[in-house]
């Protein structure tokens, strides 16, 4: 995300020092299970080199930001200082492993830097306290500016070696914000430091959908009257109309490749579902049915689309070819469910269905079985949207009669609101 995301000139130099990563073959522990239990971790103050005064307290503030990103992964217990025992005296340099094992810390993180003016190099190392050894040790050399970059590499090497998988803190989430009457699309960080406004048409505009490339947004938006379809570049410009047939051009999701966009489009006097070429602009219809069609969303290999359809009388998720082929039903529990999203992992659906009359999410397996919710009463709760790598969805839940963007762990834990805002979007690309 070049916006927020300093660009680093001498780009934070990687180095790995060392890494016995426990083995060649390693099992990580299913996160996602209801019983994960989080992986309890110490981060002691960073050292300075020199007797230069830490002017901009940096000791402390590489320790708080990675506590701080750790922890908004979900996986993560954070030791607290107070209740530290080790004694750098008696220890002489060396780690007593047994210190941090007594106050229950399995990984503990170190840190050292250095710095002259604006140039700034920072060491830091994981160690997994149960075992006594050093997991990881990575040096970055850049700006001061660059420390937070330097902190969220830190972060993306733990989760690398403990979860299998790199965090998600360098994408975005599109969403819809009301402006008076009006609505525009904005994009937030996962860790909700940066926003920016992507579209600026004094109008309704709707339905954020993003390139798997993260290059292009598409959209629906009333600036001329009608509900016409918009594809804009992330760079800038005012977008390019590219449907604006009569009636509902709503925007729908892109193809894995890039090459097509599902559309809801009522030019035949119903609501159907068409896929258009993004280049050419040809589409091609994919439902015939008298019922309503809509929400339609891909499978991450492309060969499926899932989509939501009022054909056994109350809204429910089918699933199809991609050609509109061998149409299943896969919801059967609610009388009203919608707003499908399909897992990059392949394997779950997420949705939102009416408990109590009230909307919450849900996910359930692509062959219709597994239904769990995620969600609860005390709030209503809609329009999931999968991270990238499968672990969080981001949702629009709603309180005392304001919609707002908050993100959970894919198991429903962790809940945390981001900002004002609906709709969300979470883009498929790593920045």
């Amino acid at each position: 995300m070049k916006s927020t995301i300093v660009s680093i000139s001498a780009i934070i130099l990687l180095i790995t020092f060392l890494a016995p990563c426990r083995g060649a073959a390693k099992d990580y522990i299913d996160i996602d299970a209801p019983n994960f239990q989080k992986f309890p971790i110490a981060i002691t103050g960073f050292t300075k080199a020199g007797t230069d005064s830490d002017k901009e307290g940096l000791a402390a503030w590489f320790p708080d930001n990675l506590s701080k990103y750790l922890e908004i992964t979900g996986y993560f217990n954070i030791v607290p200082r107070k209740a530290f025992i080790e004694d750098p005296a008696r220890s002489q340099g060396n780690i007593l492993f047994s210190d941090w094992t007594t106050i229950g810390a399995d990984y503990l993180v170190k840190g050292h830097f250095s710095g002259q003016g604006r140039d700034l190099s920072v060491q830091m190392r994981l160690y997994d306290t149960v075992r006594g050894e050093l997991m990881r040790e990575k040096k970055y050399t850049g700006k001061t500016t660059d420390r937070k970059e330097m902190v969220i590499q830190f972060v993306n090497e733990i989760l690398l070696l403990l979860t299998g998988e790199r965090g998600v803190f360098n994408t975005q989430i599109a969403y819809v914000h009301k402006q008076g009457k009006n609505s525009e699309i904005r994009a937030i960080t996962f860790d909700g430091s940066a926003q920016k406004q992507l579209t600026n048409y004094r109008s309704l505009t709707l339905a954020p959908r993003w390139s798997p490339d993260g290059k292009w947004i598409s959209f629906t938006s009333y600036r001329d009257g009608n509900p016409d379809f918009y594809i804009t570049g992330l760079k800038g410009g005012t977008g390019k109309k590219v449907s604006s047939y009569p009636g509902l051009n709503l925007s729908g999701a892109w193809s894995p490749n890039g090459r097509k966009v599902l559309l809801t489009l009522s030019k035949d006097g119903n609501q159907e579902i068409y896929a258009m070429d993004s280049t050419s602009g040809y589409i091609q219809r994919l439902t015939y049915d008298h019922a309503i069609d809509v929400s339609p969303v891909w499978s991450p290999d492309g060969k499926s689309v899932a989509f939501v359809s009022n054909r056994a009388g109350s809204p429910q998720i089918y699933i199809m070819d991609s050609d509109g082929k061998n149409v299943k039903r896969l919801t059967h529990e609610g009388n009203y469910n919608t707003s499908p999203s399909w897992s990059p992992k392949g394997n779950r659906i997420a949705y939102e269905s009416t408990v109590g009359g009230v909307f919450q999410i849900f996910t359930i397996s692509t062959d219709g079985t597994n239904p769990q919710q995620l969600t609860s009463q005390g709030r209503e709760n809609k329009h999931p949207s999968w991270s990238p790598d499968g672990r969080y969805l981001a949702i629009t839940s709603k309180s005392g009669g304001t919609d707002r963007i908050a993100v959970m762990n894919a198991n429903g834990t962790n809940f945390r609101v981001l900002c004002e805002g609906s709709n969300p979007a979470w883009s498929q690309y790593f920045q």
